[in-house]
């Protein structure tokens, strides 16, 4: 391709999908069980429709916010994924993009590079969680991730370990030795600009996390994490309000979907609440998002920030999210197909499709700043909404 920019979030997917393995991709796509929550959370953005006004637009429209105290440009952070094996510079090219457009990036507990070097890369960056190990061993993560400069805690406890997908599920290996790279040669070499992007460094994916490691030892590789996550205790609210008190700064909740669960969170001391239900890689069934935000919204936004995380593929979705209530949204999947199809470029490409989106949704509606959407800015069918607990 002599030009690789692209238009559309649907269009660095078509490019993702064709650049990646077969494997690769589709632990990207992800999923589980019959599917049903992963589309609904990108459907029902679809049966939300606009209320445009014809004239006395605005000659210029507000985009910056705040999130967790961040000054963001526009109001789109990129969420926490897993290794990100799409890109031999992973994270850090995300960073670096999110940086560029001035925006902050949620880095997973289970991402590929080291969060001392994404914090390099751009100083906005939230260090994602999940209740694992002792507390003495959290607390450790917490004050490696304190001292690496991270501004905000993101706790993701949103997990049930559901694993079955309908479709079947990627192998992938614990480790790439020899017998996992010979299963896995006719994938790569039929993706042979991915193989050369990892070849020319002289490495190829560890499939360790690096910030999982504790202090003196090497990574564990992911499914050995993986492994102690599944066979630590459940939390209690008690051992929330604990990692609110030990972190001592800017705290997310991420994976709420329930009223009874936001208010819990607001008593546990959290800053804010992401509206989650973990990109429909967890509990099938549960609805999407969107269709949650509002009453989470009434029940706690005035106490805490609210987000949503879930099926946000264009501008214009981030519009109606916000018209519905949240201060600004989350983005897993879009910036890892930014990532596969170019790069750090590709991520930015992401993050200015979904920004000129938002632009053009203001403009059409008629609103001079993110601030002042509101409800009346949104036409939803009948049932639409769902309030949980």
């Amino acid at each position: 391709m002599t030009n690789r920019w692209f238009e559309t979030v649907a269009v660095a997917q078509r490019r993702a999908r064709r650049q990646l393995p077969k494997s690769v991709y589709d632990a990207l796509v992800a999923g589980s069980e019959r599917g049903t929550t992963i589309d609904d959370n990108v459907a029902a953005f679809g049966e939300l429709g606009f209320a445009p006004h014809v004239a006395e637009h605005p000659a210029r429209r507000e985009l910056a916010t705040t999130v967790m105290g961040q000054p963001l440009s526009f109001p789109v952070v990129i969420s926490p994924t897993g290794i990100q094996a799409v890109h031999p510079d992973g994270e850090v090219a995300v960073a670096r993009a999110a940086a560029s457009r001035g925006t902050a990036i949620g880095l997973s507990s289970f991402a590929s590079k080291a969060m001392e070097e994404v914090v390099a890369a751009n100083p906005k960056t939230f260090f994602q969680m999940y209740w694992m190990g002792s507390r003495d061993h959290i607390a450790e993560r917490m004050q490696r991730a304190r001292a690496a400069g991270c501004v905000g805690l993101i706790a993701t406890l949103d997990w049930s370990f559901a694993t079955g997908r309908d479709w079947g599920s990627p192998y992938i290996p614990e480790r790439l030795d020899l017998r996992s790279a010979l299963r896995l040669a006719p994938e790569a070499l039929a993706r042979p600009v991915w193989l050369w992007s990892y070849l020319r460094t002289g490495r190829l994916p560890a499939l360790t996390v690096p910030n999982m490691a504790r202090p003196g030892q090497p990574a564990p590789t992911f499914f050995g994490a993986y492994g102690e996550w599944m066979q630590t205790p459940p939390p209690t609210w008690d051992d929330v309000a604990w990692m609110v008190s030990s972190w001592g700064g800017p705290f997310m909740l991420k994976g709420v979907i329930r009223v009874d669960d936001a208010k819990r969170a607001v008593q546990a001391g959290v800053t804010a609440i992401s509206v989650s239900n973990h990109g429909g890689n967890n509990l099938d069934g549960t609805p999407a998002t969107i269709r949650a935000l509002p009453s989470i919204v009434r029940a706690v936004g005035d106490e805490v920030e609210v987000l949503l995380d879930g099926g946000v593929r264009r501008g214009s979705d981030v519009v109606k999210a916000l018209a519905l209530g949240a201060r600004a949204v989350m983005v897993g999947r879009a910036p890892l197909w930014g990532l596969a199809a170019n790069g750090q470029t590709g991520v930015e490409n992401v993050l200015d499709v979904l920004r000129s989106g938002i632009e053009s949704t203001l403009r059409a509606l008629g609103r001079p700043s993110v601030h002042e959407l509101s409800e009346d800015d949104v036409v939803a069918p009948a049932g639409f909404f769902r309030q949980l607990g």
